[in-house]
Order: structure tokens, then sequence, then C-alpha cells
């Protein structure tokens, strides 16, 4: 049996979508179209792909417009909706929104943007979090973005920085020597980061993980060479379309 085989992964597609404007005027960016197929469908396919069981799938934006692209696709009954009715709750929140359908089993599970296509080895990332007995695991490359992670030599996750606006923020104290990594849009997360988070409300993942790494094992995978492509912007669908047929 692979690592991750059995294993139930969230997707994140509750957001607005606001760089994929005008598209997201009227549509949820997981419909957004990539040589003819949806991104919702690309990495509901991808999961899968690895054995993974369980789809929890995030949604507000267009909500109605993804129950029933899912209600399409193949096996739809192993697909679940969290369904954030009031407002989107950002990465955070929408994790701990579905939380309920998280804990099967007791498993670290899959966390994933919709708008990012790869071809990172999800089995590799998978064992590396295990191994570390990490609370979460990020995939990173070493590729240009403007925000980035930043690890020290082993790896754990120490910072970030906005390399627009250089603004910098750091978990305990500043590394003169860290890593920057950019990240690929793929999370491992145990069960028990959940003790560690909010209990509810809108709340971004990414401040979370630097509050918390000054006394929790979070980790980076470098998977640089592997394809990843945020298609969050109009321009970007075309470079997809280059890479994934």
């Amino acid at each position: 049996m692979k690592p991750i085989e059995g294993a139930t992964a969230l997707l994140f597609a509750a957001g607005l979508g606001t760089r994929l404007k005008p598209f997201t005027d009227h549509h949820p960016k997981a419909l957004a179209r990539v040589n003819g197929r949806t991104l919702l469908e690309r990495n509901i396919s991808y999961l899968r792909s690895f054995g993974i069981a369980r789809i929890v799938v995030n949604v507000h934006h267009f909500a109605d417009q993804i129950i029933d692209e899912i209600a399409t696709l193949s096996d739809p009954s192993s697909i679940i909706i969290s369904h954030e009715q009031e407002q989107p709750l950002e990465t955070g929140g929408g994790l701990v929104y579905a939380r309920p359908h998280l804990m099967e089993g007791g498993r670290p599970f899959v966390v994933m943007n919709v708008d990012i296509l790869t071809d990172l080895d999800l089995n590799r990332l998978y064992a590396a979090h295990q191994q570390s007995d990490a609370v979460a695991t990020l995939a990173v490359t070493s590729r240009a973005s403007t925000r980035q992670f930043l690890f020290d030599s082993t790896m754990r996750l120490w910072g970030w920085k906005n390399n627009t606006t250089s603004e910098y923020r750091w978990s305990d104290r500043a590394l003169n020597d860290s890593l920057a990594y950019s990240f690929s849009g793929v999370n491992i997360i145990s069960p028990r980061l959940f003790d560690a988070l909010p209990t509810g409300g809108v709340f971004s993942i990414t401040d979370s993980y630097i509050q918390l790494a000054a006394h929790h094992l979070i980790k980076g995978m470098d998977h640089t060479g592997d394809a990843v492509i945020d298609v969050g912007r109009p321009e970007s669908i075309a470079i997809a379309e280059a890479h994934f047929g």
C-alpha cells in the first residue's frame, strides 16, 4: 500500500477568485477550464490518482455551480461538500469548518488549493510528513513569487516574506541565513494541528503557521523540478495549457 492511499483530502474552492476576473464575476474559479477540463475536475482526478478515497470540497462563491459540476463527475458520492454559506472563511477558517470531515481514522490528510496545477508526487510528500512527525508539511519549490516561506537549514518553517513590500514575519527571531521557498499550494496536515488553531472564524492558515512554528514542528519539502502553476490569473491559463494536456 502506498503511503497516501485511503487518505482524505480537502480541496479549497470557496474563494472569490478576484484575480481571475472577469470570469469569476459569474463563475467560481474552480470551474475555469484548462484545455477543456475544469480545475475542479483536474484536481479531483489528480488526488484520486494517488488512491485518495474521500475528497472534501469547500464552497461559497457560486457554490451551486460547483455542486452541480461535482454531480457530473464519476463517483460523486465520495466527494463531500463543506458549504461556507454565510461568508468565505479563508484558508484557516475553512480548514477548521471542514474539520468534522477530516478526522476519519486520525490520519494526516491532504489540503490543496483548487487553482494550483502540479505533478508533485503526493506519496513522496506524505512519506516525508510521516517521517518528520510534523504537524504540517508544505510542498515548496525554488521559484520566483511575490510571497515566500522562510526555513532554517533543516527545512523547519521559521518565517514569511513579501517580496513586493519587503515585509517579513518571523515565528520567533529573525534568521540571517534563512532559505526562501515558494509554496506550491499543497500541504499534509496532522489532525493534532487543530488543537493549536482557533476553533472558528475567518483567518489565514499562513498566518497561523507563522505564529505556531516557534513551538510546533512545521516543515517544508522541496520538490523543485516539478511543474507548479498557479491558475489564479487569466494569463496563467495559457501557461497551464502548455504544460497540462
